[in-house]
C-alpha cells in the first residue's frame, strides 16, 4: 500500500511532456549510471551502466516507476518533492537489484527545463556508493558485470492457460505443475517474444539474431535447462501483477550461476507483457582474466596460421533469409534469377571483420585493416561464387568449398580454394570463417603435367604406328593399287576405235571409291599421329573397336591369326576421347600379336569382346593364346618403362593405364586358365546426356 501511495504522489507532480533526445547516444557510452525520468518518476531512459549497476535491463525498466525498485518508496517520494522544489538533489539511495539483493548508490539528480522555464524531466547520474575507482567492477570479485540477457514477452495467447493455473499460483503449487513437460512446453510455445536485447540474441538467438527472434515462440530459443523455471515465473508474474519473482537455474552450457528474474509493468495496457532478465557468468570455471588471456592466445594462433583466414560478419543477411523463407521461397537459386540485386546487396552488407597475416600477404596488403571492408572485393574476379556461397548458407549447410579466382590489391589474379564455415548455435553468430588456399602454382603444375602426359601419350601412339608401319603401308597400297589398275583399264577402253563409255564410267567410279578409301586411311593415321588435346564425346565402344581393328587387320591376316570378335548389342554409350581409346585397343592388339609370335604350334587365336555390367559399366576384354605373363611380372606390367621385349620401350601399357584411369575406368591383367594373357578394361557409362 505504501508503494502504491508513493507512486500516486509522484504522479501528482504531473508533467507528461518528455523527450530524451539524441544525447542518449553519448550516455550509452558513459561508465556512470545515467537515467532519465519524467516528472511522475517513470523511467524514460536507462543506459547500459544502469543495467550493470542494478541488474535490470533497459527493455523491462523503461516505463516503470522508480518506486518499484526503491527499497523505501515513501522516503524516495520525500526526496522527490525536495528535488522538484530545489531543482537538484544528491545523496545515497538504496535500490533493489534484479537478483533480489540491494545496492546503495550515490546519485546526483537534476531537473531539466524547457525553453520557457517549465520543468521537463529529471536526469540522474549514479555509481555504487563504495566504488571509488573502477565503476564497472563487482566488489570482491574483480569481474566485470555483464548486461543481463533480457526479454519482453507477450502472454496474451496463453491467457486461458494462465487463468487455469491462477489458483495454483495463489496456493504456491505452480512449482509442482512446472515439472510437467506438457504444461511447460504449451506455455512456452504460446508465449511470444516482443523484444530481446543483443546479449540475449548472442547467447541463444542461433542464426535468427534479434530480428529473427521477435514474434517467435520463446520456447524455440530458451535452453532446455531452466524451461520449467521460466514457465513457473511467467505463470506467477502473469497472474499477480504486484509480484517480481526470481529463481536460480542450473548451468546450461551457456551461463553458470544463472538467475532468472521475471516481473510485470503495472500499466493496464501492458497487462499481458512479462519481462525476463537472465544474469550469469560465462559457464567456465576459469577467471575472466584467464579467459581474456586464452582468447588472446587463440587470436594470435589464428593470425599466424599458414592458411589465409578471414572472419566475416554476415548477420545482416539472416533477417533477409528469414523473410524470404517466411514468404515461401525455398529455392534461392531460382529466386536469384529474378532478383540478382540481392547478390550485390549481400556483397555490400556482409563485411570482413578480421584477417590473419597469411590473408594479408595473399592479397598483397600491409595490415589486417586493409581487408576489413565489405566482402565484395573477395568476389571481384569470380562473381558467381558469391551466389553459390549465399545459396549454401540459405540451405543451412555448415560449410561450402570451391575453386575460384581472387584479384589481389596490386591487380594479380590467383587461383584459390575457398572454404566457408558457417556458424551454428551456440556459436557466435557474427563469425563466419573463410579460408583461402593459394593453389595457383599447383594448378599451373597440374596443367604442365597434363601437357606432359599428352606429349607422352602422343609419343606412345607414334611408337605404335612405327610397329604397324608394314600394316599401314599395306592398307594404303591396296586402294592405290586399285586406282592404278582401274585407271590403266580406263585408258585402254578409251583408246579403242569405239570407246565403251559405260565401262569407262564404271571404272572411274571405282577410282573415286578407292581414292576416298585411301583418304580415309590417311585421315585415320593422321588422327592417331596428331598431337591434340583430348576431346570427351559420347562414344559407342563397338565402333571404336571396329576402327582400331583396321590398323592391325593386315598384321593379323599376314600371321594367320584367327580373330574372334564378340561385340555386345545395345551397349551403353561411354564418354571419352575416340583417338585415345583407339590407342588403348590397338596397343593391346599389338601386344597380343607379338605374344602369339613367340608361341610354338599351329593354332594362333585372339578373342576380344565387349559387354555391359549391370548397365552401368562397359567392359572390353582381349585374350590371346600366347605364352602368358610370368607371375612375377604381373604386378609390374603397367609400370612405366617396364618391358619384357628386347627392343621394347615399356611405355605402351603404362599409357594405356593412364588413359583408362583418366576416363574414370580401370584396367587389369591376368593369365587366362586356358593359357595366354587376358587384359580387360572397364569404363563407366555416360551418366548424363551431352548437349
Amino acid at each position: 500500500m505504501a508503494e502504491t501511495a508513493a507512486r500516486r504522489a509522484l504522479a501528482d507532480e504531473g508533467n507528461t511532456s518528455w523527450n530524451v533526445g539524441a544525447e542518449t547516444e553519448l550516455a550509452d557510452l558513459a561508465p556512470e549510471s545515467v537515467m532519465v525520468f519524467d516528472l511522475a518518476g517513470n523511467i524514460r531512459y536507462w543506459n547500459p551502466a544502469s543495467e550493470r549497476l542494478y541488474g535490470w535491463p533497459a527493455i523491462g525498466s523503461v516505463g516503470r516507476s522508480i518506486t518499484e525498485i526503491s527499497s523505501n518508496a515513501e522516503l524516495y517520494v520525500r526526496q522527490w518533492h525536495k528535488l522538484l522544489r530545489e531543482g537538484t538533489w544528491a545523496g545515497l539511495v538504496e535500490r533493489c537489484t534484479s537478483l533480489g539483493g540491494k545496492v546503495t548508490a550515490a546519485v546526483r539528480q537534476t531537473v531539466r527545463c524547457d525553453a520557457e522555464g517549465r520543468p521537463r524531466d529529471i536526469v540522474e547520474y549514479g555509481r555504487e556508493a563504495d566504488q571509488e575507482f573502477d565503476q564497472t567492477a563487482v566488489p570482491d570479485t574483480g569481474l566485470p558485470r555483464l548486461a543481463a540477457a533480457s526479454w519482453e514477452l507477450d502472454t496474451s495467447r496463453i491467457r486461458p492457460l494462465l487463468e487455469a493455473v491462477r489458483d495454483l499460483v495463489s496456493r504456491d503449487l505452480v512449482a509442482d505443475l512446472a515439472q510437467q513437460p506438457d504444461w511447460t512446453d504449451e506455455l512456452l510455445k504460446g508465449t511470444r517474444i516482443v523484444n530481446v536485447n543483443e546479449r540475449a540474441a548472442q547467447l541463444v538467438g542461433a542464426h535468427a539474431g534479434r530480428a529473427g527472434m521477435i514474434g517467435k515462440s520463446v520456447g524455440a530459443f530458451w535452453p532446455r535447462v531452466g524451461r520449467g523455471v521460466l514457465a513457473e515465473l511467467i505463470a506467477i508474474v502473469a497472474t499477480d501483477r504486484s509480484v517480481t519473482s526470481m529463481r536460480k537455474v542450473a548451468p546450461d552450457g551457456v551461463l553458470r550461476d544463472a538467475a532468472v528474474t521475471a516481473w510485470r509493468s503495472e500499466a493496464l495496457e501492458r497487462r499481458d507483457t512479462v519481462f525476463v532478465a537472465v544474469n550469469g557468468a560465462t559457464d567456465d570455471d576459469r577467471s575472466f582474466s584467464y579467459l581474456r588471456a586464452s582468447e588472446e592466445r587463440y587470436r594470435k594462433l589464428i593470425h599466424h596460421l599458414p592458411t589465409a583466414l578471414l572472419q566475416v560478419d554476415a548477420r545482416r543477411m539472416e533477417p533477409v533469409f528469414a523473410e524470404l523463407k517466411a514468404g515461401g521461397v525455398s529455392d534461392l537459386n531460382v529466386y536469384l534469377d529474378d532478383h540478382p540485386e540481392l547478390i550485390a546487396m549481400a556483397k555490400d552488407v556482409i563485411r570482413v571483420t578480421d584477417a590473419n597475416q597469411k590473408a594479408v600477404a595473399l592479397f598483397n596488403g600491409t595490415v589486417p585493416a586493409d581487408l576489413v571492408r565489405p566482402a565484395s572485393f573477395l568476389f571481384a574476379a569470380s562473381p558467381e561464387t558469391a551466389r553459390r556461397v549465399l545459396v549454401a548458407r540459405f540451405e543451412g549447410k555448415r560449410s561450402y568449398s570451391e575453386v575460384m579466382k581472387v584479384r589481389t590489391f596490386d591487380g594479380q589474379t590467383l587461383d584459390v580454394r575457398l572454404s566457408v564455415t558457417y556458424p551454428a548455435s551456440p556459436e557466435r553468430l557474427d563469425v563466419t570463417l573463410i579460408s583461402l588456399e593459394d593453389i595457383t602454382e599447383r594448378l599451373r603444375t597440374e596443367r604442365r603435367l597434363r601437357q606432359l602426359e599428352t606429349e607422352f601419350t602422343h609419343a606412345a601412339r607414334i611408337s605404335i604406328l612405327g610397329e604397324l608401319v608394314t600394316s599401314i603401308a599395306h592398307e594404303v597400297n591396296q586402294p592405290l593399287s586399285a586406282i592404278v589398275t582401274n585407271g590403266e583399264t580406263s585408258l585402254r577402253w578409251l583408246s579403242r576405235d569405239n570407246p565403251n563409255l559405260v565401262k569407262v564410267g564404271e571404272l572411274t567410279t571405282r577410282v573415286v571409291s578407292s581414292a576416298r578409301r585411301a583418304s580415309d586411311i590417311v585421315k585415320r593415321i593422321r588422327g592417331m599421329a596428331a598431337k591434340q588435346e583430348p576431346e570427351r564425346l559420347p562414344l559407342d565402344l563397338n565402333t571404336v573397336v571396329d576402327e582400331a581393328l583396321l590398323f592391325v587387320r593386315h598384321d593379323i591376316e599376314a600371321r594367320s591369326i584367327y580373330l574372334s570378335a564378340r561385340l555386345a548389342a545395345d551397349l551403353p554409350m561411354v564418354l571419352g576421347d575416340r583417338i585415345q581409346l583407339q590407342q588403348v585397343i590397338v596397343n593391346l592388339l599389338v601386344n597380343s600379336i607379338q605374344a602369339i609370335e613367340q608361341r610354338n604350334g599351329s593354332l594362333r587365336r585372339i578373342d576380344l569382346s565387349t559387354s555391359s555390367e549391370d548397365g552401368n559399366t562397359v567392359i572390353f576384354s582381349i585374350h590371346d593364346n600366347g605364352c602368358g605373363i610370368v607371375d612375377g611380372d604381373l604386378d609390374r606390367i603397367f609400370d612405366c618403362f617396364f618391358t619384357t621385349k628386347d627392343d621394347g620401350v615399356g611405355i605402351g601399357l603404362a599409357v594405356c593405364q593412364s588413359i583408362v584411369m583418366a576416363h574414370g575406368g580401370s584396367i587389369r591383367v591376368s593369365n587366362h586358365p586356358g593359357g595366354g594373357a587376358q587384359f580387360q578394361f572397364s569404363l563407366p557409362k555416360q551418366s548424363a546426356p551431352i548437349f
